[in-house]
């Protein structure tokens, strides 16, 4: 995860859908403030004129406005799943943006990655930051969204724009995106060992180390407490 999927008030979009199946391991649940306890106290500022940075392993690193990189071609709807790897799912959630394979189109021409940057690492106001294989990051369900359930994203459900990809676990949807860094090599970030490199739901890649089926029993049990001290932590520092 990154255990952080922050939510928007309780409106019928982010209440759980009708049933349908689920990976292995996830139960379907609303989706509520969530997130690493040390991101709790952190509560980003968002610009009036938002921008995405990009630089890492490129020739020219750049400056997008992030209207801009939203007016893209393929701007729409999408309705997907956020699976948190706690083992929680908030089922069918509407999001609104635009494909990354388009805005990675746009960017690359201007920043020129060099070629052998197969990572995109995505970066967010509060500093948090999640790497992705760049194949996977290009899948035609990856967007970067302004949107959810109809509603322009707020401060504590990710803007001014947040990753949506749901074939990934919650740690990968960066919220708050500010800047995107093509890399050479895997980057854990945060979540160190505890991440995946690629963190495929379907493949139950919660972690590095030991079996998702594992990390699923270990996070099962651990997700009442971790969500009341983060809870508590947000509150506290509001």
């Amino acid at each position: 995860m990154r255990l952080d999927e922050t939510a928007t008030t309780r409106s019928a979009a982010t209440q759980p859908a009708a049933p349908h199946a689920l990976p292995p391991g996830q139960r379907p649940a609303p989706l509520e403030p969530f997130g690493l306890t040390p991101f709790a106290s952190v509560h980003p500022r968002v610009p009036a004129r938002p921008s995405v940075t990009v630089g890492g392993a490129v020739r020219r690193p750049t400056q997008f406005d992030a209207a801009e990189l939203l007016a893209l071609p393929g701007h729409g709807d999408r309705r997907a799943d956020l699976h948190c790897v706690t083992t929680w799912t908030a089922v069918g959630l509407e999001w609104h943006g635009v494909p990354f394979s388009a805005v990675h189109e746009v960017i690359a021409r201007e920043v020129e990655p060099r070629g052998s940057a197969r990572w995109v690492t995505f970066i967010a106001l509060d500093g948090f930051r999640a790497t992705m294989l760049l194949d996977d990051a290009l899948t035609g369900d990856v967007l970067l969204a302004d949107t959810l359930g109809g509603v322009p994203l707020t401060p504590d459900n990710g803007a001014p724009l947040r990753l949506v990809a749901p074939a990934h676990y919650g740690y990968k949807n960066v919220k708050h995106v500010c800047a995107i860094e093509y890399a050479t090599r895997y980057k854990a970030g945060w979540r160190g060992w505890m991440s995946h490199p690629r963190g495929r739901v379907a493949m139950e890649e919660r972690s590095r180390l030991l079996p998702g089926r594992v990390w699923r029993l270990f996070w099962r049990a651990l997700l009442p407490s971790s969500r009341k001290a983060y809870t508590a932590l947000r509150e506290r520092t509001r």
